[in-house]
């Protein structure tokens, strides 16, 4: 049985990383292939097509995760079904509302954006989340039957099938690079989306029954996991804004570079924030409360550890890494990309608070901690940015990453002095 899990933990991470290190090689592809207008506005383009997915599509994942393992714990088959159907109702009218109001979109995309060559672009773009909508509600299914490491694999799939048609079409041009990104994400989505019904075949199989009670628990848990996804997934483009708005374009460039570690110190903790979301899950929905806090404890000592380790040789070497990944241009980036690696660092080792809302079922605490971040890091961007540039916007990302920090442990302490029966009410009770 150990060995079974050391495998399945292993395979996990492994199939983390390579598809970390796909979507790093498709930039890397792009950029070399792409002129620098072109790559310009092929980011563009998908930073659209992630903004308006993130607004419309709605985020159902954490929650059919969530009562998922409630209702495949105490055997309510029924209820399970109906939630993957809704679930996938969800999904689809998102990405199809996302879809439409980009193609709406793309004909004054050039207006809008003060640029040119973008309507018909965006126009093929604009089926990406709608090609995309459902690959996560076939993760989920996986997720259940507590195959992480399967669930990784196709992340592994997904990315590749991404970095080969960014390989294959990027010669013949922006558009048609786009295309073949829409037909990879089809495959890809079709792909999870039947090893997902495979999955979910393997429970015992009753008809659909009304949600019940529990529907505007349900619907409370998405609108507030789709709030708290909406305020992390603007954080960062606000934050850039902002110093654009009160510094130089250099400036912006040198901290969009030095924000780069942040995004390594997420992927090393990827697999773990994975493996903690569905076994914290499940034992939450068990009773075992004590085995989540315990495997939270375990995580942190493990990444404090990590971090001691990799934190010297990084903050030493911080230069040549600069040059050699950023380019001898962008060195006026070091001493921003040394205050955001002891940043991300310190993210990492609370990188279990991204599972742990959706594991006790209170998602509506990432809205707390994220938005006192967000309320933290703006103004401290426009003050120390306006006067330090890329320095002082990264030392204000530093300062809103330890307030959450310590946020975090407040809560914590608070949730795990309380009763199992008091914890229910803890949302009710924060500021």
């Amino acid at each position: 049985m150990r060995s079974r899990l050391f495998w399945r933990r292993s395979a996990a991470a492994a199939g983390t990383y390579a598809s970390a290190a796909l979507g790093f090689g498709a930039t890397v592809v792009a950029l070399h292939v792409f002129s620098t207008v072109t790559f310009g506005r092929y980011a563009l383009v998908l930073a659209a097509t992630a903004l308006v997915q993130t607004l419309l599509d709605l985020t159902v994942e954490e929650a059919l995760v969530k009562f998922g393992f409630r209702y495949s714990t105490r055997g309510d088959w029924g209820r399970l079904r109906r939630l993957f159907e809704s679930a996938i109702a969800f999904k689809l009218g998102g990405g199809l509302l996302a879809t439409a109001l980009l193609l709406a979109l793309a004909p004054a995309a050039n207006t809008l954006l003060h640029k040119h060559g973008l309507t018909t672009p965006l126009m093929i773009g604009a089926f990406i989340p709608l090609a995309q909508c459902t690959e996560n509600v076939g993760g989920v299914a996986i997720v259940l039957r507590g195959r992480y490491d399967v669930r990784a694999f196709f992340l592994f799939v997904s990315m590749a099938l991404r970095f080969t048609a960014i390989a294959v079409a990027a010669p013949h041009g922006l558009s048609a690079t786009l295309a073949a990104m829409v037909v990879a994400q089809v495959i890809a989505t079709a792909a999870i989306s039947v090893a997902g019904w495979i999955a979910f075949r393997r429970f015992p199989q009753h008809a659909s029954v009304a949600l019940g009670e529990e529907r505007r628990d349900i619907l409370s848990f998405v609108g507030q996991s789709s709030i708290a996804t909406a305020i992390i997934s603007l954080t960062a483009p606000l934050s850039l804004l902002i110093l654009g708005r009160v510094a130089s374009t250099r400036q912006v460039t040198f901290f969009r570079a030095a924000m780069s570690p942040q995004q390594a110190f997420a992927v090393v903790s990827a697999p773990a924030r994975l493996i903690l979301l569905t076994e914290q899950t499940r034992d939450w929905e068990r009773g075992t409360r004590e085995a989540v806090f315990a495997g939270i404890k375990r995580y942190m000592l493990g990444m404090t550890a990590a971090a001691a380790l990799i934190l010297p040789p990084l903050l030493v070497f911080t230069p040549a890494i600069t040059r050699l990944l950023f380019s001898a241009k962008n060195a006026g980036a070091v001493d921003a990309t040394r205050i955001v690696i002891v940043a991300g660092a310190l993210r990492m080792v609370y990188g279990w608070t991204k599972s742990f809302p959706v594991s006790i079922g209170r998602p509506a605490l990432r809205i707390w901690t994220h938005g006192v971040e967000m309320l933290v890091l703006i103004p401290l961007v426009a003050i120390f940015g306006n006067r330090w540039g890329a320095t002082g916007a990264a030392a204000a990302v530093l300062v809103s990453s330890s307030v959450f920090c310590l946020y975090w442990t407040f809560l914590f302490v608070r949730i795990r002095r309380e009763p199992a029966s008091a914890t229910a009410s803890l949302e009710a009770a924060l500021p």
